[in-house]
């Protein structure tokens, strides 16, 4: 083993000991070794052995105290993807529960010439489906996409730079928070937009490092002031404070369209305390304590985030007028703050977790639901993109039933999200007691009713304005499938009119002879496709009829004497369809 690789494993069981005193640690040794084997002569762009990625990996999640079959995951997790070593291997070695793990975290084999976002989408799809089984394979996942965009200047291709943090930005970093995982997610927004923003960083992080100096008597001031306060008032906790992430503050700065100097509350402060009685406590010490400014207090222990976030924040004018955001928590919460879900696989240093409800898990089992019915590659980031984010608002059913949607959701989604059948049938709406449209954007708080008829079927345009996943995924099947089965329908009209004007008899034992002609497996695909006008009607007799010289007939489509003659119902699909397939 060479020396550095050496030096770096040497630090990772070190790590691991003081971490996770009851880690398998003959195990996780056996892991580098196996691992470094498998990956001999293996080099990364920057020139270094190829172990030092995998360990790389490992010791990020050694920091944060997870188990020993995270670790061992990511110790292995490009065994199986760059060497030839099998998940079959793996089990025999280790465990068929890091094999699985380790499949999980696999990207699926390159296809030649498979367009780069299609192989994305699918390998997406497939790190869904097996987080929904283990999160540990999205923990390694996230370590593993750290360490590379920790090391990503080393690659040559500034394409490839943006490409990978751009992927980042808009796929993982939204995962990582959609679970809970703020670490993670923090160090991957920062380190993707330092690549994709690198000037605008800079500025703001000088801007930072100015106030460091600047503020760091006042954040000790401030500490110090907190803790003398619940000290005062018979309460022990725990309390910090730092500045905000570079990009938190740019993105506040974007959201807010305001510059740095107008930024107030760039200081932040965590106060930590053993029960969630003392949460309520302390919030009453601060805002006897200091001027409160409205509409700056959120109670996430009552009303929770989707990915299981609690705590209590108030904004308030601290020392020397300066604002201050306040975040007060159970160490409880300040566990499922930083790592989401996922807490129940870290070493919980005299730190219960509860255990997880199912609720928490109702957005991922929503999700799987949408990629299992999704079969177009292109559609699958598309209808989770907006899912992905956090930020929600809260609604509510006339029985007081808690409806949480995407900032951004419409009616629709409200309708789809309460039930697949209510969103099928959704004819109307009414908010707050007013009729309203469906296309309506939702606020917080809104009540919302859905009226239905069980007669009424999705329109094409509702897609235009749904924007969650579930609703989006829903509504194009059904269309798919409608389409269907009326395009096949007209493409027999279509044909049998045009079999009648050449004085010809409609038999689709006919067809049958000519489905290999134009690559079809059944008569229905024939049909569809003619309904469709991808294939002409035309050449479809020419096949029937080798002697066919279709001159009596018009190619392009249907006459005008011959679409009046169809009845209205066909009439209307014909139109539709030049819309809907007009790309």
């Amino acid at each position: 083993m060479d020396s550095t690789v050496l030096k770096k494993a040497h630090y990772l069981l070190q790590l691991i000991s003081k971490n996770h005193p009851s880690a398998d640690l003959v195990l996780i040794e056996k892991a580098i070794m196996f691992a470094d084997q498998a990956h001999k002569g293996q080099l990364r762009a920057s020139g270094e052995p190829y172990i030092i990625h995998p360990i790389a990996a490992a010791e990020i999640l050694a920091e944060q105290k997870f188990d020993t079959a995270s670790i061992i995951t990511a110790l292995l997790h490009d065994t199986v993807e760059d060497t030839n070593i099998s998940c079959e291997d793996i089990a025999k070695e280790f465990s068929s529960e890091i094999a699985e793990l380790v499949d999980g975290v696999t990207k699926l084999k390159k296809i030649d010439y498979q367009p780069i976002h299609i192989r994305q989408a699918e390998n997406f799809r497939k790190l869904l489906l097996a987080m929904s089984k283990d999160l540990r394979v999205l923990l390694v996942k996230l370590a593993d996409r750290i360490h590379n965009m920790q090391t990503l200047k080393s690659l040559k291709s500034k394409e490839k730079h943006l490409r990978i943090a751009h992927e980042t930005m808009e796929i993982y970093a939204p995962l990582a928070e959609r679970m809970g995982m703020h670490q993670f997610k923090n160090e991957l927004e920062d380190l993707a937009f330092a690549i994709i923003y690198p000037e605008i960083r800079d500025s703001v992080k000088n801007r930072l490092s100015f106030l460091t100096i600047k503020d760091k008597f006042l954040i000790k001031k401030t500490k110090d002031k907190l803790l003398e306060l619940i000290k005062k008032n018979g309460l022990k906790a725990e309390v910090s404070g730092r500045l905000k992430t570079p990009y938190s503050i740019w993105r506040k700065m974007e959201r807010k369209k305001i510059t740095f100097d107008q930024l107030s509350d760039i200081i932040a402060f965590r106060i930590i305390v053993p029960k969630v009685e003392d949460c309520y406590h302390v919030l009453g010490i601060i805002h006897l304590t200091y001027k409160i400014i409205i509409n700056g207090f959120k109670d996430y222990i009552s009303l929770p985030k989707a990915n299981g976030y609690k705590s209590l924040h108030t904004l308030v004018v601290g020392e020397e007028q300066q604002r201050i955001e306040i975040q007060i928590r159970t160490y409880e919460m300040d566990e499922i703050a930083k790592f989401g879900l996922a807490a129940h696989w870290t070493y919980k240093n005299d730190v219960k977790v509860a255990e997880n409800e199912n609720s928490q898990f109702k957005w991922i089992n929503e999700l799987i639901d949408v990629l299992q019915h999704t079969t177009n590659p292109e559609e699958i980031l598309e209808n989770t993109r907006l899912d992905l984010y956090s930020d929600q608002v809260f609604c509510f059913t006339p029985k007081g039933d808690l409806v949480p949607l995407p900032k951004g959701a419409t009616v629709i989604d409200f309708a789809f999200a309460m039930h697949s059948k209510i969103g099928f049938t959704c004819v109307g709406a009414k908010i707050n007691g007013r009729i309203a449209r469906l296309d309506q954007t939702l606020q917080n708080g809104d009540q919302v009713e859905i009226v239905t008829n069980p007669n009424a079927i999705p329109m094409p345009a509702w897609e235009n304005f749904a924007i969650t996943g579930k609703a989006r995924s829903a509504i194009k099947k059904f269309i798919r499938a409608t389409q269907q089965s009326e395009l096949i329908n007209l493409g027999r009209v279509i044909l049998i009119k045009a079999l009648q004007k050449s004085k010809k008899p409609y038999n689709e034992l006919d067809l049958v002879q000519i489905l290999k002609t134009f690559q079809k497996k059944t008569i229905d695909d024939l049909l569809f496709a003619i309904g469709r006008g991808t294939i002409n009607k035309v050449d479809v007799l020419q096949a029937m009829y080798a002697h066919f010289e279709g001159s009596d007939i018009e190619k392009g489509g249907l006459s005008a004497l011959s679409i009046l003659k169809l009845p209205r119902h066909y009439r209307k699909l014909k139109r539709m369809t030049r819309f809907l397939f007009k790309d």
